[in-house]
């Protein structure tokens, strides 16, 4: 696997404690800021000799109550005092990451180094991790969580680190704040044409949706030029436009004035001489369909040699195939599911290991009429999560083949029975 390729899986797959890739493509100054403080119950795994502890944490974190999908903005996390309370003095050097789900996407902030002095019998107090965090594609108009998923503190002593991992019970844990993302504003379009096809002198109402309320126009088109026949309607105050145009010229499309495309086609009807042979023809719908129909070959991910860290390994889903020949403007879903890691022969099952999808959707014919969209990365549970999507065409038509599947990385725990364990990650579609 090419290093390229690794760090792409890395920047998105499951809820995992990854790290935060690319730069700062623009900071959101305009929203005020927001601090909270939650109080998180974790439990600690410490280096040797310092025993592991567990309890409640205090994590502060400020956040822009506002921002845009797409954007990157900042956040400050104060973790507060930790349950682990030090039995030796030591200085080191310490660097925090903070691992997050952002609005159910993984990302890392990692604090500057600092130097610390650890006295016994107080607890250990990391300071402020100050970074930045990207808002999901996606996510227009929806409040997002931020989420704890895993804190790791690297002690640097001497030219050895060693690393305290504080995970949160339930993991993730409860939102430590959030974000309203903006919605987007909507493209005034034309939706409907009633009739779309007839003779010269055919009245046509045209429908439209997302205009500035008050008065429209509304024109008939000829290969992209205005045949000079218009007409005028009004939109109201949600936006819905009704323009009503007489056609007297050959035309093939008609749209309110200001729509984008694709403009809504029109049929124009000629009279032609001699004996008229109607023929009908009649079309079915196919299938929606998920395939292949007996199942992927099992992916692997490689193997792990257990050093008392927690590990990932990351992989590649195969691609399964979406055929959607219903001919209609239905839409679809398609979500993922997968059963606990388990060697059934042996009975040993690894409770704490997590498996996450960044996810893909490809159209594989090219005369497919719609598009599909990829999901949030995430972790993958026993609750359906979605990993690709078609939308509903309203009055357009729907369809098309695709391939669903995408990067996978799976995190093990610190210590678990040396075996060979499976999950199986079932798609379903609807």
């Amino acid at each position: 696997m090419s290093t390229t390729f690794r760090r792409r899986i890395l920047a998105g797959a499951g809820a995992l404690s990854l790290a935060l890739t690319g730069g700062v493509v623009g900071l959101t100054g305009t929203a005020q800021a927001a601090t909270k403080t939650t109080a998180v119950f974790v439990e600690c795994d410490a280096p040797a000799p310092q025993p592991d502890g567990s309890g409640n944490q205090n994590f502060t974190v400020t956040l822009p109550d506002g921002a845009k999908a797409g954007d990157v903005v900042p956040i400050t996390i104060d973790p507060g005092a930790s349950p682990l309370i030090p039995q030796f003095a030591v200085t080191t050097k310490n660097t925090t990451k903070v691992a997050l789900l952002v609005g159910g996407a993984a990302q890392t902030v990692t604090g500057a180094p600092e130097t610390v002095t650890v006295t016994p019998g107080v607890p250990l107090d990391p300071g402020p991790v100050t970074g930045t965090i990207k808002i999901p594609d996606g996510t227009e108009g929806l409040t997002i969580d931020v989420k704890l998923d895993q804190i790791v503190t690297d002690a640097d002593l001497g030219g050895t680190v060693f690393s305290t991992v504080c995970t949160p019970k339930p993991r993730p844990s409860a939102a430590l704040g959030s974000i309203a993302v903006e919605a987007l504003p909507k493209d005034p379009v034309t939706t409907r044409l009633t009739p779309n096809s007839g003779k010269a002198g055919t009245s046509v109402v045209a429908t439209g949706a997302n205009f500035p309320a008050g008065a429209v126009t509304c024109s008939a088109l000829l290969a992209g030029v205005a045949t000079g026949d218009t007409g005028t309607g009004s939109a109201d105050a949600s936006g819905a436009a009704t323009c009503t145009v007489t056609v007297t010229k050959k035309a093939d499309a008609i749209k309110i004035d200001g729509s984008v495309t694709p403009y809504k086609s029109f049929v124009f009807l000629e009279d032609q001489a001699g004996v008229k042979n109607p023929v009908d023809v009649e079309v079915l719908p196919g299938p929606l369909a998920l395939g292949p129909k007996d199942g992927q070959p099992a992916v692997s991910f490689g193997s792990v040699t257990i050093n008392g860290k927690a590990q990932s390994v990351v992989g590649v889903f195969n691609a399964a195939t979406v055929q959607d020949f219903r001919g209609g403007s239905l839409g679809w879903d398609v979500t993922a599911t997968r059963t606990p890691f388990l060697n059934q022969t042996t009975g040993h099952s690894m409770a704490r290991a997590q498996i996450g999808i960044q996810p893909s959707c490809t159209v594989t014919n090219p005369d497919s009429p719609s598009t599909c969209t990829a999901g949030t990365p995430g972790a993958i549970s026993d609750t359906p999560m979605k990993v690709a999507s078609q939308a509903a065409g309203g009055d357009e038509l729907t369809g098309g083949e695709f391939a669903v599947g995408g990067a996978g990385m799976i995190q093990l725990p610190p210590f678990m029975f040396a075996d060979t364990y499976q999950t199986v990650v079932t798609f379903s579609i609807a």
